[in-house]
Parts: C-alpha cells; structure tokens; sequence
C-alpha cells in the first residue's frame, strides 16, 4: 500500500505563548517561610519609593522579602483566601502606552508591543546614574538574569547538549527564541536605535536586548482586562507554587472607585496564608515543563508537566494533499499539525483521525471523494482499515524509537543523576530530557499495543456491511441465493 506519510517529532512555534504570570522563580519545589537573609539597599529604596506614592504603607497585607527563589513576598498578618495582597495604580504600570507617553513614544510607533516594552526597560536600565526617573527604583530591582534557557551562554548549552540535553525539545526550542531575539534586535537596532542616537546616547547590545526580552517573558502579565502585555512594579515578585491548583481569581484589572475612571491592578491569596509565609499563587496550569524551563527558569516534578510535541504533516508529494489538506482544515487541522502529549493522559483527541487522513491511500482512497466529504471524520474517528492502522502505529513507533535513540542516557540513569548535587541548570536539563524520555516511552506503548490488536478490530468495510444487514450475529458475511 503507497503512503505518502510524514512524521517529525518537533517543537512548535518557539514564541507561542499561554503565558499569564511569568516570576525570578529559581527552583523546583517552594518553600513559604522568608529566610534572614537582609534585603538589598535596592528593595527598601523600591519599598520606599511605593510608600511615598502611597501604594502601600507600613500596614500593607504584604511587603518583599528574601526567599529561597530569590525575592518574594511575604504576608505581614494572617491572610484568608481570596485576601487582597496588595493594588497596585495604573500609573505604575510599565505597558506599550507607558512607552507611547514616553520620549521614545514617536520612535516607537508601530514595532511589535513587546519590542517597544523592552526598547523602554533597556533605556530606563542604562540611563546615567544623575539623570532621575521615578523607573530606576523599579529598574534595580530587576534581576540581571535567571535560569530561564535563554540566559544560558552558547557555552553552557554546548556543554548540557553534550551529555545532559541532547536531543531534547527544549534545546531546539531555545535556540530558535534566541535566533528569534536576535534577528528582531538587528532589525531594531538598524531601523531605530541608531538612527535616534538623541535617544540611545549609549550603547545597546544583544545582551541587553535578551535582558529585556527575560524580563518580559518572566515577569509580564497578560490576559487581563484590556491588558495583553503588562508589568506590575511589587505585584510581579510573586513567585509559584505547584501545590496550588487554581489560576481563578488570583488577580484582576479594576475600576479604582465608583466615580473614578481609572484602574487598578489587584492581587489576591489564593490559600490562607499565616504572617510570615510567603503568599503564592499557580502560573499557569497548562504549561509544560520545557515551558516552565523556558520562561521561568524551573521545572516541577509533576508527571503531567512532562510533555512531547508530535508533529505530523501531510507530504506536498501526497498525490490525495489538496482532498486531504480540505478535510483537515474543514476538522480544525492544518496540513502541519502538532499534537502535544502529556504524560499519564490519553492521546490528543485530533490525533488519530488525523493520522488515519494522512496515511489514507490505496483501496482507502475512496474515502477521500467529495462524496463523502461531510462524513470522512466521522469514518476517520475509527479504524479505516487494517493496512492504514499498521501503516499509523509503524510510522509513530519507528519515530518514536529514532527519538529516543538519540538520547545518551537511560531514564534509570538519569534518575540516578538526579540525587547528586548538581548545578540548577543541569538538573533542569536532566529533568526535561527524561521527562520527554518517559512520554516517548509512553505514545510507543500505546502504538505497540495497537500493533497487537490488528486483528480484533473492526474496520470500514465491516461495519458498511453491518450498518446493511449483510454481517450476522457471529460476525459471518451473509449471502443471498438467487430463486
């Protein structure tokens, strides 16, 4: 049977994001209580600065502290759930209309909302020392990197790919956003920054545009009312925890009062919370670890955050591509279409009919005339027929068995490497690559067992006959003799 079938595993676009939160977070499981370690000078001039705005006061529900992720904050009295932590003016938000009001605001016009963002944390950022914005209190408190993938240098990545990260997702992933930030940087740098030396009297590197980009990814709000990229000076030191398992209701855009027109920023405990602890809310609960690795710097040892990108294509050589190219974009697929598969959780629901439509040929073909263009899925929802079945589980299991063939260690080895004392970045990347290792593992098993059941499965032709009459109690074809 010809099949025109293509299979890569692979990552999808690097850049899409279901981002809500984005923290410093810096380590895999979160411990509440504030450490003694004293504050930087640069927190209690930031704390300082919120109270002279009368932001907060010396009887606010919560202020910053040094926790084991680095900053957090932590609740000055016992909070209830769904207590306000903190609320935080629009004046003191950092979004692209704070850059359009700025004196890069003309400049500016019209770049993606996140480079005009950065342009603007980069410039506050390098500012002279004696030249005062009310931002350099915000400013210094940022960190100047943290184990987010992109901060790490070509040489840690050669490194980690060497032994502890080759073949994984997430190196692929990485490189392509640091190609991504890159070229977006040149672009910017030709058309803006060096044309407006008046503006960026100093000079403005690649690193200094993979800061701003961090800072973004790490700690900007989005899906807020109005709001799709946004910083919230204070409110963005709240950090995560993976034992909270609620994004509702953690935080919100408001109406500052009844006759006001302008809003305001508030964040609230999901969990009681007593005087001491740190307050934490959940991130978000659909990213995977490798996207936890990406933006924040961290992964969890949930097996649901395990997950591996499938990405199946139909060939441009598919003699059936324009038929088959309809029915799936009539399905809500496209003729590039990814699939990501979650450890302990069944397959996507798209996902065999999907690859029933791309491995569709030979005798199967008739399925594919406009006859049957309003009911192909619903036939495609079960197997079509013993070869496209056998041609579906070879495919995924040869693919998956390259895959994990590229791996140098086994998951029992990297288990093993996990107890050791390790740097926090290569426990992340020991982490990701058997947590990819083990869902491989996974779809192989599920195909395998497919594989096994060929022959108890009840196929297109059979179930025609049976929707006809023409197949009996036993499964038997039944024959009529002409009189």
């Amino acid at each position: 049977m010809a099949t025109f079938f293509s299979t890569i595993f692979s990552s999808p676009n690097p850049l899409s994001s279901k981002s809500i939160l984005h923290s410093n977070q810096q380590q895999f499981t979160v411990k509440c209580n504030a450490s003694a370690a004293p504050l930087p000078p640069e927190v209690h001039t930031f704390w300082k600065w919120l109270s002279d705005e009368k932001v907060v006061s010396s009887k606010s529900p919560a202020k910053p502290a040094t926790v084991p992720e680095g900053l957090g904050l932590v609740a000055q009295k016992d909070l209830g759930r769904n207590e306000v932590v903190l609320e935080v003016p629009k004046k003191f938000w950092i979004n692209p209309d704070t850059v359009s009001a700025s004196e890069i605001g003309n400049v500016c016009n019209g770049l993606k909302p996140w480079i005009s963002v950065a342009l603007f944390l980069i410039r506050e950022k390098l500012r002279e020392e004696d030249e005062y914005s009310p931002w350099r209190n915000y400013i210094d408190v940022l960190p100047e990197y943290t184990d987010s993938t992109i901060f790490w240098s070509e040489e840690e990545l050669g490194e980690i790919e060497g032994w502890s990260f080759s073949g994984t997702q997430l190196l692929s992933t990485t490189l392509s956003v640091k190609e991504y930030v890159k070229n977006e940087f040149l672009q910017v740098q030709e058309q803006v920054i060096l044309p407006n030396k008046q503006l960026f009297p100093f000079a403005i590197t690649l690193e200094d545009f993979v800061w701003a980009f961090g800072i973004l990814r790490s700690r900007a709000f989005s899906r807020l009312r109005g709001q799709n990229l946004v910083l919230i000076p204070l409110a963005d030191l709240i950090n995560h925890s993976p034992s909270i398992t609620t994004e509702d209701g953690a935080y919100e855009i408001k109406g500052a009062g009844l006759f006001s027109r302008d809003q305001i920023f508030s964040l609230r405990t999901p969990i009681p919370v007593k005087a001491g602890q740190q307050v934490l809310i959940q991130y978000d609960l659909n990213k995977s670890n490798a996207e936890l690795a990406l933006d924040y710097g961290f992964i969890e040892s949930t097996p649901d955050r395990n997950t591996y990108t499938l990405t199946l294509q139909i060939s441009d050589s598919d003699p059936y591509f324009d038929d088959k190219l309809d029915i799936a974009e009539t399905n809500g697929t496209k003729a590039i279409q990814y699939f990501d598969i979650t450890l302990g959780r069944p397959l996507p629901p798209k996902m065999l009919p999907y690859l029933r439509l791309v491995a569709l040929g030979g005798t199967d073909a008739f399925l594919l005339e406009s006859i049957f263009r309003n009911s192909v899925w619903d036939h495609l929802e079960l197997p079509v027929s013993r070869d496209n079945e056998e041609v579906i589980c070879q495919v995924v299991r040869g693919a998956c068995q390259s895959a994990l063939s590229s791996y140098r260690t086994t998951i029992e080895e990297d288990e093993k490497l996990k107890g050791g004392d390790l740097d926090q970045r290569v426990e992340i990347a020991i982490g990701i690559r058997a947590g990819e290792k083990m869902v491989l593992q996974q779809i192989d098993e599920n195909f395998k067992e497919r594989e096994m059941e060929l022959d108890e499965y009840e196929y297109y032709q059979e179930r025609r006959l049976r929707d006809l009459g023409l197949v009996g109690e036993q499964g038997d074809i039944i024959f009529w003799e002409p009189k």
